[in-house]
């Protein structure tokens, strides 16, 4: 399991030292967030600034982007960084494709099988020197690719990674892809009996094997050096898993569990804006679940004890301010990286 980390800062004048202080640390990749910036902008100075840190877009949103544009995007950042370089793409819910992009919503798993499958037709053209490109299909169209428009070739390959929590979507993702962003908001038993089984009936279709496929999720750690500082980091993990848990999209993490009725509460109190009540409805219980608890010296141990044979990488979701310094992180990338 490897252990990977995020780039914080939306300055793009800071991401070149974050992102070199990420490899001098030993983090194994450096995952990019598109909440209030560009998804791939930050991707392209990591690349420049590092020599061995694998980076991605963690993730980037698929369907307001032509299968043209993101293709030529992963093109460059994949021959920038000399094949570091992971696709990741998500979907988004109906509310922001819509309202926030202005994008007409149409079939999300149909239309991101499509999308992926002209993604590698168009990656397919460019290795071949920009050579004829077909791809009909029910969303997208491309059949037009003169000299003066294809990129270069190069031979880097570019994984593609989507995030997936229900059935259909985790399907698509072993059949059409390489990896998989697991929610944050998951738990060993989501994973094991939900995720793993439907991942698995689309890898049978693609003729491959879980070894050949990749998990990764950012996991919730409430981690500190006594049991006061413990408490105390409870309650931004609280918080966020309150906010997630909202969504209805996720009702089959709190399934899973027995606690179902708790999602429309939730989402009861987010449409009337009272974000402070909803921390209370996730208990001491949904925390041990959801969440890993562990002391600095031994959060290592218990995440990879969690989530053994479950995931392949991993970074710590740490909803609030935490004592990790450059030691700390660097023994932790050790104790999984090597």
């Amino acid at each position: 399991m490897k252990l990977d980390t995020g780039i914080t800062t939306r300055n793009l004048n800071e991401v070149p030292a974050e992102a070199m202080k990420a490899e001098q640390l030993g983090f194994d990749a450096i995952w990019s967030m598109e909440a209030g910036n560009d998804g791939f902008l930050p991707l392209a100075l990591a690349a420049e600034h590092t020599q061995r840190i694998k980076m991605g877009p963690s993730v980037a949103i698929a369907f307001p982007r032509s299968p043209m544009a993101t293709a030529y995007t992963a093109w460059d950042l994949a021959a920038l960084s000399r094949g570091r370089f992971i696709l990741g793409l998500g979907t988004q819910v109906k509310g922001h494709i819509e309202r926030r992009y202005g994008v007409k919503w149409e079939p999300p798993v149909a239309k991101l099988s499509e999308y992926i499958l002209a993604l590698k037709a168009i990656f397919k053209c460019w290795a071949d020197g920009g050579k004829k490109l077909s791809f009909a299909g029910k969303y997208y169209n491309f059949s037009l690719m003169t000299p003066f428009f294809a990129p270069k070739p190069h031979s880097y390959p570019i994984p593609i990674y989507v995030a997936g929590v229900n059935q259909h979507i985790l399907r698509l993702a072993g059949e059409c892809c390489d990896g998989l962003h697991a929610h944050p908001f998951n738990s060993p038993k989501y994973l094991r009996e939900f995720v793993l089984p439907h991942l698995e009936e689309g890898l049978r279709k693609s003729g491959r094997l879980r070894k050949d496929f990749t998990i990764f999720t950012t996991a919730f750690v409430i981690v500190g050096r006594d049991q006061a500082e413990i408490e105390r980091a409870k309650a931004g993990v609280r918080q966020q898993i309150a906010f997630y848990a909202s969504t209805r999209t996720y009702q089959i993490v709190l399934d899973m569990h027995g606690w179902g009725d708790v999602a429309p509460q939730l989402n009861e109190l987010t449409a009337k804006g009272d974000w402070a009540a909803m921390p209370k409805l996730i208990t001491d219980e949904m925390l041990d679940v959801y969440a890993v608890t562990g002391t600095y010296e031994n959060i290592a141990d218990k995440v990879k004890e969690r989530y053994d044979g479950l995931l392949d990488r991993v970074a710590f979701y740490i909803p609030y301010k935490a004592a990790f310094d450059d030691a700390a992180w660097t023994r932790l990338c050790r104790q999984f990286n090597g």
